[in-house]
């Protein structure tokens, strides 16, 4: 998998992480036990937490699909180059990814469990040779210089199957540091409840969400409404599933107040009405392609907007499906869309019963 794609496939969760997102599904116990073991590694004062089962994701036809859309690139020689000295290829030996984004200010802080094939001696060799180590204890901490940047990336190998990175100065902080338990059930809960989707995201709200996606929603689909109403939750989770060639996309916004989660549905139906208008108005019509606005027709209609009652908390959950035939026509022009839903709630949207929900 060339850079191009690993950003592709970044990208997509990146974008996957604009609305919110919810699966409720338990997982078999030896890829659970692993996958639960990583994300308790995870530090608890994270504002998001990021994760890619790649053992999951790379026998499904959705993942030849997105390698087919993403731009094509010959290998980097410098990446070539690591595989050479590392052995490691991320295409082929990363099993499974965990990162979680800590803000410091202005500035954020990765850290990050890689599961995977990890040649200890050809790693250990690469980072000497390129770097420096320390040692802490029992453990070896490499660093290494980030290419074109003045900062480093520290990392120790804590098996011969696992490393955990940083960007920050001092890994050790994040090794070894003491969690509180109500800390730890808290993001467990919400692990638990996306133990069936292989990548998902879950961010802890700091009142920045709203803001976020009016600086990168198209015209049509900002909302003043929306965006205050997405500041109000407490959790957002993102998660995708594949399912055969598409990708199943289920989001979840989590608060303690009912009215907010009933408002939020409201607006999230009433984008959805209105998107469905534009793309049937006469004009819009003449000026798009057909094929680009069946798929988008058919990723609205494949939409599907509920609320979730777990006593102390309530949710809004969204579901929708991303196609080759989206993913074809995110190559061309965007939609034209109404240029923002009204502030006043809207009518729900009734859709028709869908196969697997939870």
């Amino acid at each position: 998998m060339t850079k191009q794609k690993w950003i592709a496939l970044a990208a997509l969760l990146v974008l996957l992480t604009a609305a919110t997102f919810f699966s409720y599904r338990r997982w078999g116990q030896q890829n659970g036990s692993a996958r639960e073991e990583i994300l308790r590694l995870l530090p608890t004062d994270a504002s998001a937490v990021f994760f890619a089962d790649f053992g999951q994701l790379r026998p499904t036809p959705f993942l030849a699909q997105l390698y087919a859309w993403a731009p094509k690139s010959q290998v980097d020689a410098e990446y070539a180059q690591f595989v050479k000295d590392t052995g490691f290829d991320y295409e082929r030996d990363l099993n499974r990814i965990a990162v979680a984004v800590e803000n410091h200010g202005p500035d954020s802080a990765l850290f990050a469990i890689l599961d995977g094939k990890f040649d200890r001696q050809k790693v250990s060799a690469y980072a000497l040779k390129n770097g420096s180590s320390t040692k802490t204890g029992a453990r070896d901490i490499f660093s290494v210089p980030v290419a074109g940047t003045a900062r480093n990336i520290s990392f120790a190998l804590l098996d011969n199957d696992r490393i955990a990175l940083t960007n920050d100065s001092n890994l050790s902080v994040f090794l070894d540091a003491t969690k509180r338990p109500e800390d730890v059930a808290d993001w467990l809960r919400r692990f638990e409840r996306l133990a069936g989707s292989p990548v998902f995201a879950v961010i802890r709200q700091d009142g920045s969400a709203g803001a976020a996606l009016a600086a990168q929603a198209p015209g049509g689909l900002r909302s003043p409404q929306l965006s205050t109403l997405l500041d109000q939750l407490q959790w957002i989770t993102i998660a995708g599933k594949p399912e055969n060639d598409r990708l199943r996309v289920i989001a979840e916004g989590e608060c303690a107040a009912e009215s907010t989660t009933r408002q939020l549905a409201d607006v999230l139906n009433g984008v959805v009405i209105l998107a469905e208008g534009g793309l049937n108005d006469p004009k819009t019509r003449q000026q798009l392609d057909p094929a680009m606005r069946a798929a988008y027709l058919d990723l609205l209609k494949s939409v599907d907007v509920s609320k979730v009652d777990r006593g102390d908390t309530k949710s809004v959950r969204l579901v929708f499906e991303i196609t080759p035939g989206f993913l074809e026509a995110a190559r061309k022009a965007k939609p034209v869309l109404p240029n923002s839903p009204p502030s006043s709630p809207h009518p729900t949207k009734t859709p028709p019963p869908r196969k697997g929900h939870t």
